[in-house]
């Protein structure tokens, strides 16, 4: 229900292969892999003029070789997610990557094996697909994917034991076994894709978050996705959200899956700590924290108060989900501002406040149905909500 609701991620998944970062064979100095690693850290723990820092220097290293680049524009991709409203740091993402894929390019005319150039140039297409569809340019996202995808291919085949690969390959066939079944509008588009094969896609992905040397955390970070999106299994990705937001503690989204699976498993008190911790860094403007994490929050604290009874806490973080609700969900109603409504509407039925609770079903009659919202709505206007 966040900025880009889970089937919407997953969906671009599909079209935009997501190459993890580069296997050290590709990188020869063992000095360049360290500072490799460091800025990856910086990236995932948002220290992003760290991790620019880093990646300058190995620009200066070797100038010729994508490495430094793409990393650096990696370090834009999460600069980017983590205030996505504003797109004034677009351009110089798209310009990193042109920079990357020209490199490729050149070393791809002396050489079409060369298992570097094509690993770098297919994340670099590939990325600049996922940010075309994310701001709904869909043509040149679906182009970016079907160039992106045989690159890595290929570049897999050449190199079947890389783990950092079998990261891109593992999505992949994850997703589009996946996804088609969940959203069967996506089908049409699957006609120029292969097909996937979740099972064996999932433990590739397994495999990446063991072996892998630099993707390890972009692996985990999708099996944790899986696992709670698909597989349903929130346990496990309760154990990969615990380990993730423990190396990196100042990662929002890592941060938000803590708080996500302790509610799915029913551990609401540890949940509402969590989700009181990220309310709190919202309320600080800490880098990475927006509105929509705010909101994402307080929804989840109004629920805890809801639940255990205190209906007065309940309503004034309702109300603040409500209100960055109205100003994030510029493409209609999100599932955040449909459940708030639905649930203030619930509270003031146990406060014996009809007339009000009547208006909020009605508006949530209005807005797109997430988890029975209108179902509930329409039950609740015929008789009011009563708590067991």
């Amino acid at each position: 229900m966040r900025r880009q609701s889970s089937w919407y991620r997953t969906i671009l998944l599909l079209l935009i292969l997501l190459p993890a970062p580069a296997s050290a064979q590709w990188v020869s100095d063992p000095a360049v892999e360290q500072r490799i690693q460091r800025g990856i850290d910086y990236i995932y723990n948002i220290q992003f003029n760290k991790a620019d820092s880093v990646f300058a220097e190995i620009v200066r290293w070797d100038p010729q070789h994508p490495v430094g680049y793409f990393f650096q524009a990696m370090t834009q991709w999460w600069r980017i997610l983590t205030n996505f409203d504003d797109e004034s740091q677009d351009q110089r993402f798209y310009d990193i990557l042109d920079k990357v894929i020209t490199l490729c390019e050149d070393r791809l005319d002396k050489n079409p094996n060369d298992v570097t150039a094509l690993f770098f140039k297919g994340g670099a297409v590939g990325f600049r697909g996922r940010l075309r569809a994310n701001r709904g340019k869909w043509i040149g996202a679906a182009n970016d994917g079907l160039v992106a995808l045989p690159v890595v291919q290929k570049a897999y085949k050449l190199d079947p034991k890389n783990y950092d690969v079998l990261l891109g390959i593992g999505i992949y066939n994850y997703y589009a076994d996946v996804i088609p079944d969940q959203y069967p509008f996506v089908k049409p588009f699957m006609v120029f894709f292969p097909g996937g094969d979740r099972k064996k896609g999932l433990q590739q992905l397994e495999e990446a978050s063991k072996h892998a040397k630099y993707a390890r955390v972009e692996a985990n970070y999708f099996l944790m996705q899986s696992y709670f999106l698909y597989e349903k299994d929130f346990a496990r990705a309760m154990a990969i959200a615990v380990e993730l937001n423990k190396k990196y503690p100042e990662n929002p989204v890592f941060h938000r899956y803590v708080g996500r699976c302790y509610v799915s498993i029913g551990r609401l008190g540890e949940a509402n700590d969590v989700f009181l911790e990220i309310e709190k860094r919202f309320r600080k403007r800490q880098t990475g924290y927006d509105d929509y994490d705010g909101r994402e929050a307080y929804y989840y604290i109004g629920k805890y108060y809801f639940l255990t009874g205190q209906m007065d806490q309940a309503l004034r973080n309702l109300f603040r989900s409500d209100s960055l609700s109205r100003i994030v969900d510029k493409d209609g109603a999100s599932g955040f501002m449909s459940l708030t409504n639905l649930m203030i509407g619930m509270v003031y039925d146990t406060q014996n406040k009809r007339s009000v609770a009547i208006d909020q079903y009605k508006k949530v009659l209005d807005m797109k149905e997430f988890e029975n919202s209108r179902r509930d709505a329409e039950q609740y206007l015929q008789q009011p909500y009563r708590r067991n």
